[in-house]
């Protein structure tokens, strides 16, 4: 078999060479050193805010994978994504505190919240796809309305008017210490949910980005470029943009049951339109059809975000009781210079700086 020589030495002798995650030492060893930093370094010098502020990048992620999903992957536009967030915490927390009350031994067991994350997955992913089904007839600005609609009808109206007042718990609903456990692990401080949030990342990523390398992902990025052509080469168009926004409500659902871990109660306040935009930002930011994108995303804005109430109290303390109208302005910016200097995102950006070291001192 011939093989062909890439630039920076590095050939390939088979499809499965091809398409490994790793492909080269070089890429091993930095991704074996990555795991030591988030494994091992990381937690052993944080304190507690900075592991906060990873669990909150961590969220973010598992938060915009579905919104890649649908915008870079599918090119379905989204602008309700935490509504499905909010069905998964929502049905993560009921589940989890009625069968807790009902049957202590899957209590006792720890199996009460991880069967819990997967029915929120799919009680979310079942919700995102009743809200997908206007996708089969509209698109671009009228689809944009329908996920709009999502959010109001789910956070606004169903979940604050009648989901959060089940057993007159009021407006919010608080998980005891001791309710989320996987088996015998019970997750309570932060070191705890730092750790969990990594798991639930890399599978998270995982599972997508193989996902989009299958016959499934195909048909996505088909129908992304072109639905029509697509059609014409025999993509049944209507089952593949539901079953889009079955999955990215699925990962949405895991994120809300995440959201259970890190704050311990649910209330309707948490899931607001705001974050749903916020959300399309991490993705715009980070770059539109990259995993990669989607983390980048999700630590430039979260970072930035967390920087502007020490700057503020050195530069202009008049402002620190504001900070989160600042935090909004600061975004709006942040979108606006992206979309000037760099509309592709720091994924682009990031792949140009691979490229030029790679190929260096050569032009080409």
């Amino acid at each position: 078999m011939s093989t062909m020589r890439l630039p920076s030495g590095t050939y390939h002798e088979n499809y499965t060479q091809d398409h490994a995650w790793w492909q080269t030492r070089f890429v091993w060893i930095r991704m074996i050193a990555l795991f030591a930093i988030l494994f091992i370094v990381f937690p052993y010098f944080a304190g507690g805010y900075e592991l906060s502020v990873a669990n909150r990048i961590g969220y973010t992620i598992l938060c915009a994978l579905g919104v890649q999903l649908l915008i870079g992957f599918a090119g379905q536009v989204t602008l309700g994504h935490i509504a499905f967030v909010a069905i998964g915490a929502y049905t993560s927390a009921l589940f989890t505190l009625r069968v807790n009350e009902a049957t202590p031994i899957l209590k006792d067991l720890g199996l009460t919240y991880p069967i819990s994350v997967i029915l929120a997955m799919l009680v979310a992913g079942l919700w995102s796809m009743l809200f997908g089904l206007p996708s089969a007839r509209v698109k671009g600005f009228y689809l944009i309305m329908t996920t709009m609609a999502a959010q109001f009808i789910t956070v606004d109206f169903i979940i604050t008017h009648y989901i959060s007042r089940v057993g007159y718990r009021g407006v919010s609903f608080s998980l005891p210490p001791g309710t989320i456990r996987f088996g015998p692990w019970d997750i309570r401080t932060d070191l705890e949910q730092y750790f969990l949030m990594l798991i639930l990342v890399i599978l998270g990523i995982l599972f997508v980005g193989n996902l989009m390398r299958t016959r499934i992902g195909r048909a996505w990025i088909a129908i992304r470029d072109n639905d029509i052509a697509a059609e014409v080469l025999g993509v049944n168009v209507v089952r593949y943009k539901l079953l889009a926004f079955f999955v990215a409500g699925a990962l949405a659902g895991a994120a809300g049951s995440y959201a259970n871990a890190v704050s311990f109660t649910v209330s309707p306040e948490q899931f607001g339109f705001g974050e749903s935009l916020w959300l399309v930002g991490v993705v715009l930011i980070g770059g539109i059809g990259s995993n990669y994108g989607t983390v980048f995303g999700a630590i430039f804005l979260t970072l930035l975000t967390e920087m502007v109430q020490p700057t503020l109290k050195f530069i202009l303390p008049d402002l620190a009781l504001k900070t989160s109208y600042v935090k909004d302005m600061i975004f709006g910016l942040a979108i606006i210079v992206f979309l000037l200097l760099e509309p592709k995102g720091l994924a682009y950006r990031l792949q140009r700086l691979k490229d030029y070291v790679h190929l260096w001192p050569f032009s080409y």
